[in-house]
């Protein structure tokens, strides 16, 4: 038998119980879990209203996690739960597709919790970057909601991509101070009365690239100090499923507004990713804010996750 978290109905939390081992069907692997972040997307998806639909109960909820393969080899999975029939990650073993298996870096067995919350929100991040022709040596670049695990992964991973100047863009100081930590150039508190013209101000000259996952109305602001031809991509819609954007700005400056999502990735595209992210992560270079919290109080944990999303994340240790 092995532990599992079980969410038997949607909008509320899973709890622990016992089940069979499971049996892996041809061309899957099984791996031994050592630790799984609640993401976004697991709380999107178990809420039963999500754009995947109504996903079938009971299951196991996580789209991915890190653990060991029988070699004991460290791996990164992912699995669609939530999105298509079938159960997760949060549990101690589980049976992954082994093209969702990725094989990491030998030394990252030192970092599991932060692979493991870095995870698919720094690959997005790293998507982001990357979208539209990537992102080019001197570069500016303006990353919203820099105080999420996106965020805070944006502002490192654009360092380490050549940017020169990183503007962060957060709700709280203390989210500001902490971007600041991680190599942002300048700083700017996200409150209504003249968020533009102080991200103006921020900014050296126009901006080449907004990595935006909140968009509504602080998007609409920075499209305003872009660059002509510079791009705005979208990975997210915290602060509002719309924005006031006006069609002279975008015409005048002949921007780009760009959707991403992880899951138009391939997924040899994903592997190599995850690889560069694990090694930052392993040689110090690459952080995010994170809680681990051991799996047995899940029910909690999952419950204060999604009281607080977009202020770090909790990552489930298992035994």
């Amino acid at each position: 038998m092995i532990s599992a978290a079980v969410l038997t109905t949607c909008g509320q939390a899973p709890v622990i119980e016992q089940r069979p081992a499971p049996v892996p069907a041809r061309g899957e692997l099984l791996v031994d879990v050592v630790a799984v972040p609640i993401t976004p997307l697991d709380l999107l998806c178990a809420s039963g209203v999500s754009y995947f639909g109504t996903p079938s109960t009971p299951y196991v909820p996580g789209v991915q996690g890190v653990g060991r393969l029988a070699d004991g080899s460290p791996v990164w999975f992912a699995t669609a739960a939530g999105m298509r029939p079938g159960d997760g990650s949060m549990a101690s073993v589980v049976a992954v597709p082994a093209a969702d298996v990725v094989r990491l870096p030998i030394d990252v067995r030192l970092n599991w919790h932060l692979i493991s919350a870095l995870g698919l929100s720094a690959v997005a991040a790293h998507g982001a970057l990357h979208r539209a022709g990537g992102l080019a040596e001197g570069e500016q670049v303006v990353v919203l909601g820099a105080g999420g695990v996106v965020g805070q992964a944006a502002v490192q991973l654009a360092k380490l991509g050549g940017a020169r100047r990183v503007v962060a863009v957060a709700r709280s100081e203390r989210s500001l101070a902490r971007a600041a930590e991680l190599g942002a150039d300048a700083t700017v508190r996200l409150t209504p009365d003249g968020f533009e013209e102080r991200l103006r101000a921020a900014t050296d000259g126009p901006a080449d690239l907004v990595v935006d996952p909140i968009f509504g109305a602080p998007a609409a602001a920075a499209l305003r100090v872009l660059r002509p031809d510079g791009r705005l991509v979208n990975l997210g819609s915290s602060a509002g499923p719309t924005a006031p954007i006006d069609s002279a700005t975008l015409r005048g400056g002949s921007l780009q507004v760009i959707g991403y999502t992880n899951n138009a990735l391939p997924v040899e595209v994903r592997a190599a990713v995850l690889t560069e992210i694990a090694e930052h992560a392993a040689a110090g270079r690459l952080t995010v804010d994170h809680e681990s919290v051991p799996f047995a109080d899940v029910t909690s944990a999952w419950e204060r996750q999604a009281a607080d999303q977009g202020k770090g994340r909790i990552v489930l240790v298992l035994p």
